[in-house]
């Protein structure tokens, strides 16, 4: 269904900027905003469902055709409107609203018998997050666990920083405890990043097998869960006057260690 809106006032437009700033109104209604041509493309690629494909036709490219696009609705919008819902401030023209898809622990599915997983507890930088999952696609690692989330993953900040690579990678969330449970009734072993005076150097581990790499915060590090039923604490070598570092800088140093001994594989 075709059709078009002009006016700021209209309540579906109201609708848009609860999608956008209010976690409650999208765990309501099961959706969220995607902004931007490669976001969107991420999204379809990855099976996401397009409820409602929005557009200003001003700033849209020449060739870009709205109909190739599935959706259920197709909305075009003034300017003033496009202004008011557009959470960039430069932007392309297109945004969707988009339906949810699962992301609990029990929707995972791995192709091999020795999964990498990045485990981040708590996280709570939009920032650090959409880095950690530019990462994880950039390693082409086997999933994302959020353990103990201080936000929800379709956090419009999230989406962007990770420019579409939250679609990219398998994600669930849990608590620390269900990720712990999950964890060890698949066989995964569980490698915690601490600065704890039994940790081991991280380059001394062997990482070919089924693991998942633990991150904690940067002002706290892990919770006591994870520190006491970790299969073994690491810890990153640092030579500076500092002994910590941003967790998304962290995670990347140990993911790619285990790629390079599973020779990229």
């Amino acid at each position: 269904m075709h059709k078009h809106i002009s006016s700021v006032q209209n309540s579906w437009v109201k609708s848009l900027v609860l999608l956008t700033e209010k976690s409650k109104y999208r765990k309501q209604t099961q959706t969220f905003i995607v902004e931007g041509q490669r976001e969107l493309k991420l999204a379809i690629e990855s099976s996401y469902q397009i409820e409602q494909l929005v557009y200003y036709s001003a700033l849209l490219p020449d060739d870009f055709k709205v109909d190739s696009i599935a959706a259920k609705d197709y909305i075009q919008v003034s300017k003033e409107v496009y202004e008011k819902i557009a959470y960039r401030g430069s932007t392309e023209g297109i945004l969707a609203v988009v339906k949810n898809k699962t992301i609990a622990l029990d929707a995972l599915t791995f192709a091999t018998k020795t999964p990498l997983i990045l485990v981040a507890e708590a996280p709570e930088k939009p920032g650090n997050i959409g880095a950690m999952l530019r990462t994880a696609d950039a390693a082409k690692i086997d999933a994302v666990l959020i353990a103990n989330p201080k936000t929800d993953l379709y956090n419009p900040n999230i989406i962007r920083s990770s420019v579409g690579c939250l679609f990219t990678n398998q994600v669930a969330t849990g608590s620390t405890q269900e990720i712990l449970a999950y964890l060890k009734k698949q066989n995964i072993q569980t490698y915690a990043a601490a600065l704890k005076e039994d940790s081991e150097a991280y380059h001394h581990q062997d990482f070919t097998q089924a693991i998942a790499l633990v991150v904690g915060t940067e002002a706290v590090g892990l919770s006591e869960e994870w520190l006491n039923h970790t299969d073994k604490k690491i810890i990153i070598p640092m030579q500076g006057k500092i002994d910590s570092m941003n967790v998304s800088v962290a995670a990347g140093i140990l993911i790619f260690e285990a790629k390079r001994q599973r020779n990229f594989n």
